[in-house]
């Protein structure tokens, strides 16, 4: 079973993947559907083309003559059309007849459309101004047989236009109109019908990528879940034979007429490795158990200036051995001359996180440098909080390395770890720092530069 502490991680890392899932698919249904929405739609145009082309040519074929003395070859439209008027009717044709002057003799419209002929024999689009296009936009954009006008304008008729000849000699002009909405109701209504099914899709695809994120981690976290519970037992098992080896090597130096020549600083290697690699094991059994949260924290009220003080006097054998000099800075603010810096955390826990800090600091830094403990409080944007600092004068932290020093086992530099002192990091000290942070609530960062020295500043929000 995950712990609450890594279910937030794969949780996002699972919604993540469902997001991606998600998104991919959306992108491939839109194009699909916009392909399939133009070419519907250009179908339906095509369709109505060729209606209109039929017509024409049905309809300049059957055209009646008038025999009339002045005018042997006047057409008679009107019985033209009425031979015709059940194909015109079915198919919502339109009819307008022009004279060779462009002159608009007859129509089947019951009010004239005021639109100027267009000679254009190809079918043609016809646009009419919005109500409000003269506010809304000011170029102008040409459309067939409509002159100038505004680019906020919408389609009403699909039209096409053919000079009527007999033997070269022009009768007029035959108009033919089929209205716009015969395209534009079944587009829009082909619209509604692939907005539906793409968010049908899309949240079926969202289900659906949600279940097989899910699928696709769970052997990821039973992997790492059995690494954990790894980490855990064998961090555990090894403790108990590193304390035996460490006891018998101390008895052993204990009593140094027994060991002879070489084999005392033999023993004395093994009984600093033996130390080093005791709390080796510790760190990962406490960042194991921090992960796991196998150990609930006994938080208390306490003094972070008492803790601060505590693990200073840890570390204070230490920086005299390598001449480090440690200072403290407690700044009390002048409302509270005699404040207690009480935060509500684990004591334990918090002697720790200085103990490391300062721990970091006394190994980096040279004979004859300074490491320097500060407290007090500050305002932030969340409220009042303690800010504790642990600055040295070390040999810092290159800029590239500077992103990684809270990673787990991470050295700055390879150099850093060749100290000439008992001491060597093994590179869990920041990690096991950030950990407690995180569990009390707080903020760490650091900053440093090289041979300049190191700033790592912890900040704990106070909670009323």
């Amino acid at each position: 079973m995950l712990t609450s502490d890594f279910r937030p991680m794969f949780q996002t890392t699972r919604r993540r993947l469902a997001i991606w899932y998600t998104t991919v698919t959306a992108i491939l249904l839109l194009v699909f559907a916009t392909t399939v929405y133009l070419y519907v739609r250009s179908t339906l145009i095509d369709r109505v083309d060729d209606t209109l082309k039929h017509v024409v040519e049905v309809v300049s074929r059957s055209i009646a003559l008038e025999n009339q003395q002045h005018h042997p070859f006047q057409p008679d439209i009107e019985r033209s059309v009425r031979n015709n008027a059940s194909s015109l009717e079915e198919d919502r044709i339109d009819l307008e007849w022009f004279s060779p002057n462009g002159e608009l003799l007859w129509s089947t419209l019951s009010e004239p459309l005021d639109i100027p002929l267009s000679t254009t024999s190809t079918p043609q689009t016809v646009y009419r101004p919005s109500q409000f296009a003269p506010e809304r936009s000011a170029t102008p954009q040409r459309f067939p047989g409509l002159g100038n006008v505004r680019s906020e304008s919408r389609p009403v008729l699909r039209q096409i236009t053919k000079p009527i000849k007999i033997d070269r000699q022009p009768l007029g002009y035959l108009r033919v109109s089929h209205p716009w909405f015969e395209i534009s109701k079944p587009s829009r209504d082909f619209v509604i019908d692939l907005s539906f099914g793409f968010i049908v899709m899309v949240t079926s695809v969202a289900a659906i990528g949600w279940w097989l994120s899910g699928l696709a981690m769970n052997p990821v976290r039973e992997s790492y879940q059995r690494l954990k519970q790894f980490t855990a037992d064998a961090s555990h098992e090894l403790r108990s034979p590193i304390a035996s080896i460490q006891t018998n090597v101390q008895v052993a130096l204990a009593e140094p007429e027994t060991v002879q020549g070489s084999c005392f600083q033999q023993l004395q290697t093994i009984e600093r490795l033996t130390r080093r690699l005791g709390r080796l094991v510790d760190d990962l059994l406490f960042l194991t158990r921090q992960d796991s949260g196998m150990v609930q924290s006994q938080k208390e009220t306490v003094s972070l200036e008492a803790v601060l003080i505590e693990a200073i006097e840890e570390q204070e054998a230490i920086a005299i051995e390598k001449q480090v000099e440690l200072q403290v800075d407690i700044v009390e603010p002048p409302s509270q001359p005699d404040a207690t810096f009480g935060l509500y955390g684990d004591r334990d826990r918090l002697v720790r996180l200085f103990a490391n800090l300062l721990g970091n600091a006394v190994l980096y830094t040279p004979p004859g440098g300074t490491v320097t403990a500060s407290l007090k409080y500050v305002t932030t944007k969340q409220g009042s909080a303690l800010q504790a600092r642990v600055e040295d004068t070390g040999i810092g932290i290159s800029p590239d390395a500077l992103p990684h020093v809270f990673d787990r086992f991470y050295r700055a530099d390879p150099a850093r770890s060749h100290d000439a002192s008992h001491r060597v990091g093994s590179g869990l000290g920041l990690a096991i720092a950030r950990a407690i942070v995180d569990n009390h609530s707080g903020e760490i960062s650091i900053e440093s530069e090289v041979d300049r020295g190191t700033v790592v500043t912890v900040c704990f929000p106070l909670l009323h």
